[in-house]
């Protein structure tokens, strides 16, 4: 399985949690939500929708799992493998003049 695009989702140094798809391009080029608050952590069905917002999709059947960097400075993040969402098929209107 591919490891990227992943998203993670971590408390900011700022104090807030914010949700973040690794692409492999560099950091500032990742798409970003933030969520804005401390609590409550944002629940699943919140991730699946800035995910949604930002383009990116869960890929099917797999669940968020929490893991922890290492280093004395141990921060918790949630992460889980995501795809990008595929563009609408546009469908030509049915009837109409000729």
């Amino acid at each position: 399985m591919p490891l990227l695009p992943e998203a993670r989702m971590v408390l900011d140094a700022s104090g807030t949690w914010k949700l973040y798809v690794l692409t492999g391009y560099e950091p500032r080029e990742w798409p970003v939500h933030n969520f804005s608050r401390v609590t409550p952590v944002p629940t699943v069905p919140e991730r699946v929708a800035a995910l949604a917002a930002l383009g990116y999709v869960v890929r099917g059947g797999i669940e968020w799992k929490w893991d922890a960097t290492g280093g004395p400075r141990r921060r918790l993040f949630a992460k889980v493998p995501v795809r990008r969402l595929t563009a609408p098929v546009a469908v030509p209107p049915v009837g109409g003049a000729v």
